[in-house]
């Protein structure tokens, strides 16, 4: 069976097994509990203690809490990546409210591991060497500062080209910056 939430492809068999957990719970806890995941996913703190609260009465266990969260995270997540606007009646309002920001907030981690933060360059041009017969090309030196997504931590990529291979690089990320601006 092919969902719209999951791009019109089969939906993954781990979720369609927690569908009979979400079936334990109110919709009305469904829909709170909605709101706490779709904070997570806006990148807040999700509240961990309302959810527990909510699925007291269901009697669900640490690892079925742990399965909602997670199912609901995909459902909504992949909803917001393939357009869906509209889903199940218990996640609709949830979802329809906060559509745009999960989207948004979507695009901006898409695809994106580290984060650039700056570039430092130098080249160095060898006259002569004890080392080497001939010397006649210049090498480039480049240090990029990326910074880690997940604990903000700087991290410095050293790597040295020689002038051809640093022309190579210039035109493919000129060719990749061509690509992106397109998809913008």
């Amino acid at each position: 069976m092919r969902f719209r939430f999951c791009g019109d492809l089969d939906c993954p068999d781990w979720v369609l097994a927690e569908i009979s957990t979400l079936a334990k719970i109110s919709s009305v806890k469904l829909k709170l509990i909605c709101a706490q995941v779709l904070r997570d996913l806006l990148g807040e703190a999700i509240e961990y203690d309302k959810i527990l609260k909510l699925t007291s009465d269901a009697k669900l266990e640490s690892g079925d809490v742990k399965a909602t969260i997670a199912v609901l995270g995909f459902i909504l997540s992949s909803a917001a990546k393939h357009n869906v606007d509209k889903h199940a009646s218990g996640l609709c309002r949830s979802y329809e409210e906060k559509q745009s920001s999960l989207q948004d907030r979507l695009r901006a981690c898409s695809l994106r591991l580290s984060q650039l933060g700056s570039v430092r360059w130098r080249v160095d041009y060898t006259l002569s060497s004890s080392e080497l017969q001939e010397v006649n090309e210049p090498v480039v030196h480049l240090t990029f500062n990326v910074r880690d997504r997940e604990c903000e931590k700087m991290t410095a990529v050293p790597v040295t080209l020689s002038a051809n291979k640093f022309r190579v690089l210039l035109a493919e990320l000129k060719q990749a910056q061509t690509l992106m601006n397109t998809l913008l």
